[in-house]
């Protein structure tokens, strides 16, 4: 697991550019994920990584395909000080986790271990020996995530399928 650590601001062009917004395979915007900021990002992100980030994370367009090609890329979560909100709508319609935390996007560090546990909001920084408290989801976006979006638990609640 990695932490990749970026600043205030990163916005949906810089998440996925524009130019790659040609496609709506999943997998193919994942590999060009986060190239006009971080180059590298999609040839090295490891499923189960997770981004930290300062204030307003997704500002920009409302293109969902940003939370998209991260979650595809394998990102676990984004760890933010504060998300833009068309960003943080679409990252749990897709089933996204994202979590807002000034002390653990201000405190944690590229390099750093960190765990993060959905139900109850804490992020423990492993290197630091440190926790930090998020605020955790509520059961329903739990299960949101659990089933992979909105769509989708909206599909098994008409089953009565959970």
């Amino acid at each position: 697991m990695k932490i990749y650590k970026y600043g205030d601001n990163v916005d949906t062009d810089v998440i996925i550019p524009a130019r790659y917004l040609n496609s709506f395979d999943a997998q193919e915007l994942a590999t060009h994920a986060m190239v006009d900021i971080d180059p590298d990002f999609a040839k090295t992100v490891e499923k189960g990584d997770i981004i930290v980030a300062g204030k307003n994370f997704g500002c920009g367009s409302s293109r969902e395909h940003a939370p998209l090609c991260l979650k595809t890329a394998g990102v676990k979560c984004v760890i933010a000080e504060n998300f833009a909100r068309i960003f943080y709508r679409n990252s749990i319609n897709i089933g996204f986790p994202i979590m807002e935390c000034k002390e653990a996007a201000q405190k944690i560090e590229a390099g750093d271990e960190v765990t993060v546990d959905f139900t109850t909001g804490v992020i423990t920084n492993k290197t630091k020996n440190e926790t930090y408290q998020s605020q955790p989801f509520p059961e329903f976006l739990q299960k949101m995530i659990e089933v992979e979006g909105l769509v989708n638990y909206v599909n098994s609640k008409k089953t009565g399928v959970e």
